[in-house]
Order: C-alpha cells, then structure tokens, then sequence
C-alpha cells in the first residue's frame, strides 16, 4: 500500500478501581471520533508533519515528536527481526489535548504503531505491538503501564496481566452505561500526577483494592451491574489527585445526585467521568459540567459508550 491510516480512540485509565490494571476505550454516541489518527505513506526519506486542535501544543520540533519516536522504535524492531525497513512519511492529526487523562500520548502511540505494522505487512503481533506501546508510553510517564494503550490498541475494557504474553485480557462491558467524560481545559502531568501519590498504603487499603477489582471482574463476567457499580471507587490516588482538580468534589457530588452509577478521575486527570443508566441522566450531567467544570476554551464534553473495536484503519 503507498498510503495507511489508522484512528486510535481516548481511554479512561484506572476506572476508579484499577489503579494501573484497568483501561476502557471510548466511543461519543454521536458518532464522533475522539482520538488521533496517524498516517504513513511511501516516501524517499522519513519526515513527520502534524495537524488537529492541539498540534500547537506539541513539543517543537520532529525529533521530539512521540510518533518520530515510535518509527525509529519500529525500524529497530525490523532490523532486529532482519525484515525490511520502511521508506515512509509520518502524518499525525493531534485531536486530544495534551495532559488530559484521556490517554493522548496512548491514542498517538497506537495509532503510529498500528499504521506502521499494516503498512510493513503485519510483521509483528499484537502483543508483542503492545509492548513496543508500552515501551513508548513510558519514556513520557515515566513508567510502563498499559491501562491506556492496551484499551486503545485492542478497544473494551481491559484488564492488564502484568505479562507480556498477554498482556492484557478483554473484559465484558455493560453496552446500555453511559460514560460521560468531560475535559477542564487544564493540563495535569501524568509523572507529577505519580509523584503526589505515597510510595506506601496501609494493608487495609490493599486488601480493599484487591477486593474490588477482583469484585468488578466477576460482576461483569455474571452481568451484575449493580455490584460492579458498588465497587467503583478510588482507595489508591483519588484522594490525593482531586486536590489537582478544581470542583472536582462539586462535580462528583451533583454527578452523583442526578442517579450517576459511579464518578472518577479518568487517567491522572484533569478529565473526570460520570456513569449513567440511561441518557436523559448523562445529558444533564455534561451540561452542569459544562457549565461548572470546564475552566478554559480547550475544555470539552462527550457522552460516549464503551469502544470495543480499538485501533482501526480509516479512509485516507
């Protein structure tokens, strides 16, 4: 193929309840795409050019460019498995804003993969694609962690297996939840957004931890939905990362009032989400957060479902 193109949708790291271990794709009802999408095509020599809402608020400069990054990362990987490297151009169109807690770096790094391995032939598998990801993902976090390329790369929710083969399981989905994500406009950084939490928690909160994520598996293995619900809070790095978050206990606690099944922080944050049984309650929650949450004009909402279909090609 002389042209590849390939979309890589936002995810909520953590849920709430899956400190590191769960991730959940999004798709807007509306059938708008949220994510970035990257395109590679034949060329004499490689060069990156970048377009999209927030492509001015990427770091200057191709080489310090993540998708840059990601096609030497791929031309390596190549030579090691002594197949042909690529003579390609890189284009990305940056639609998620930088430092938002809707995995941006995840949706440029899986996008870039994902079109690069169709463009070489498939030359290598999905997991061992998702561990170049996380690879990539940690040089700008500062750790390797999968809850947000993993979701994006494969699509659902995610549990990660801590192995690299697989490295992460798909799990079941309730399709009638509405997941409503809304964006401040500020920009929080996922390694500052570490630093803040303790290096240790008392046995009680571990316990707690594992009890739940072992709850909400089984819950959405059996279609419990109000147990999963039940489960769906933050004992790790809530209580630490809402002081990140201006109106955060306002927006939780009015989300709340109006039958939201569960409220977080999605990723590091700034963007939150709310869980509703049925759409009348999630439109009136995005317009009060609309309204009171959104701090600036890069601020944005979507009332989305679970995308279940990950990384795809889309039409050049």
């Amino acid at each position: 193929m002389a042209r590849t193109r390939a979309f890589a949708p936002a995810s909520i790291g953590n849920v709430s309840l899956g400190f590191d271990l769960l991730g959940a794709a999004l798709s807007p009802v509306d059938g708008e795409q949220m994510g970035d999408w990257v395109e590679v095509k034949n060329a004499e020599s490689f060069a990156l050019s970048v377009d999209g809402r927030f492509a001015s608020r990427l770091p200057s400069g191709a080489s310090n460019n993540i998708v840059t990054r990601c096609y030497d990362f791929f031309q390596q990987a190549l030579a090691s498995h002594n197949k042909p490297l690529l003579k390609v151009a890189m284009h990305l169109h940056k639609a998620l804003p930088i430092g938002s807690g809707l995995g941006s770096s995840a949706s440029s790094i899986v996008a870039a993969f994902y079109a690069l391995n169709e463009h070489a032939g498939k030359p290598f598998d999905e997991d061992t694609l998702l561990v170049m990801m996380g690879e990539l993902e940690g040089q700008i976090s500062g750790s390797i962690h999968y809850d947000n390329v993993a979701p994006s790369y494969v699509g659902g929710m995610t549990l990660m297996t801590g192995q690299d083969n697989p490295v992460c399981s798909k799990l079941p989905v309730f399709d009638d939840w509405y997941w409503v994500v809304c964006y401040s406009g500020l920009s929080v950084s996922t390694a500052a957004a570490r630093d803040i939490l303790p290096r240790q928690y008392e046995l009680g909160t571990t316990l707690t931890f594992g009890r739940q994520i072992g709850v909400f598996v089984h819950a959405l293995h059996s279609g419990e939905k109000a147990l999963a619900a039940s489960v769906m809070q933050d004992v790790i790095a809530e209580k630490h990362r809402k002081t990140l978050l201006p109106k955060f206990d306002e927006a939780r606690e009015y989300c709340m009032a109006q039958n939201g099944i569960a409220f977080g922080i999605s990723g590091s944050g700034p963007t939150v989400f709310a869980v509703a049984n049925n759409l009348d309650d999630a439109k009136r929650m995005q317009t009060w957060l609309n309204i009171h949450y959104i701090q600036n004009d890069d601020g944005f909402s979507h009332i989305c479902h679970i995308d279940t279909i990950g990384a795809r090609h889309i039409s050049a």
